[in-house]
């Protein structure tokens, strides 16, 4: 039974046993890890009817609580998005191990041979909202990786946490996986996040996935080290020689394939000499989707409303855009500098000098040439799954998949060397 008493010592205890846990992850084979993920994915697959009423209980109590169409998107699974779920969980067990991967290694003139290997991390915490997948997400790479994880989703997903929590650890038990190592935190009294927070010393991460309000408490509170995942306020900048169909394909897909994930584009960036604005901004609207302009955009299109100086630092993750008429690259760069929060933002462009200068001069996580936003996924980079987009500079950037996950310890083999 856990020590449930206060959310400080809950949190106590189930780091205790993750600490545990993380011990034994570390002393796994490669194959075993692997093994018990693909335990859990099977098991994930049989639990899909379970999954899927819990959800319904999630979906229903969202509706009556007034969420919007974007949040009940991110929350809603379906049976395509569990097997999704699923397969990425066995996508994960496919990956190469990080752990005991030899970065770099050299022998000093004295003959002491130094070598950089990977290491897990430890215990990690993650703080997230709304995305049921997360949870299976973040259980596979922490596995995979060798790390405990303590989990701790939004009250809007609890159902479906807990029956997606439940299934991954039937599966990881059943081959020999301590179930301490993926546990989530059972109550959603939000004391229970500060006491996550103020772990240090039993937790060894703090990961926080969600909107500003979450990242930035976190960000605040935390006395263990914050590996942050901030808004997804992204750009296309499409430039005068953007191809207008490749444009528009790339504009449409950015921001309305799904508008409630952090990869939408937030702000459409046109060049003011590209001959096509018009069109690509009506095509927007045509699609269902608000458009808030600058001056120059309405006087291309005068049925959009006028953008409001907030709009440029809006992560609507809904089926609203900002559009502003920059001009050139220089335009385009100065705006993204002073509006963009660092995650995601891409070019659509012929040019090729052009489109490498903004791949250079972007400080963004990802910086993309002719490809869609929506891309910013560690699925879509090879990566089987992640954790987030980390939009710091620090240990790891973009997606954070097995390797953010991991870090590293010197290892020294001499022959009798002193220093004298």
């Amino acid at each position: 039974m856990l020590d449930t008493d206060t959310p400080t010592s809950l949190i106590a205890t189930m780091a205790a046993r993750a600490r545990t846990a993380a011990h034994q992850l570390a002393a796994s084979s490669d194959a075993q890890k692997a093994a018990a993920l693909r335990s859990a994915a099977h098991v994930l697959r049989q639990a899909s009817e379970t999954i899927l009423a819990a959800n319904a209980l999630d979906l229903e109590r969202g509706r009556g609580n007034g969420l919007s169409d974007a949040m009940l998107d991110r929350l809603r699974l379906t049976e395509a998005r569990i097997e999704g779920v699923a397969a990425a969980v066995a996508t994960v067990a496919d990956l190469p191990d990080p752990v005991g991967q030899v970065i770099d290694e050299a022998v000093r003139p004295n003959g002491l041979s130094l070598s950089r290997v990977r290491v897990p991390i430890g215990v990690i915490g993650i703080i997230y909202e709304s995305r049921p997948n997360v949870t299976a997400d973040a259980a596979a790479l922490c596995v995979r990786s060798g790390n405990a994880v303590i989990l701790r989703g939004g009250s809007e997903a609890v159902e479906s946490n807990r029956a997606i929590h439940s299934a991954l650890v039937r599966g990881l038990e059943a081959a020999g996986v301590s179930g301490d190592a993926v546990q989530l935190v059972p109550t959603t009294d939000r004391a229970a996040v500060g006491a996550l927070l103020t772990a240090s010393g039993a937790i060894d991460l703090i990961i926080p996935r969600g909107g500003r309000s979450l990242v930035e408490r976190v960000q605040n509170e935390a006395r263990v080290p914050v590996l942050a995942h901030l808004d997804g306020i992204n750009h296309v900048f499409v430039h005068c020689s953007a191809e207008r169909d490749m444009a528009t394909q790339i504009v449409l897909d950015a921001k309305m394939r799904r508008t409630g994930i952090c990869g939408a584009m937030e702000t459409l960036l046109i060049d003011r000499h590209w001959p096509h604005a018009a069109a690509l901004i009506a095509a927007l609207g045509e699609r269902g989707c608000a458009v808030r302009g600058d001056e120059a955009a309405r006087a291309l299109v005068p049925s959009i409303d006028l953008a409001e100086a907030a709009d440029w630092d809006t992560e609507y993750l809904d089926a609203i855009a900002s559009v502003a008429i920059v001009d050139g690259p220089d335009g385009a760069l100065a705006h993204i500098a002073a509006h963009g929060s660092h995650h995601t933002d891409a070019i659509v462009a012929e040019n090729r000098a052009v489109a490498e200068r903004f791949l250079r001069e972007v400080d963004s996580a990802i910086v993309l040439w002719n490809a869609s936003t929506q891309f910013a996924d560690g699925g879509e980079f090879g990566l089987g799954a992640e954790i987030g987009i980390a939009t710091g500079r620090l240990h790891a950037r973009g997606p954070v998949a097995l390797e953010g996950l991991t870090t590293y310890k010197w290892l020294g083999r001499g022959s009798g060397q002193i220093r004298g």
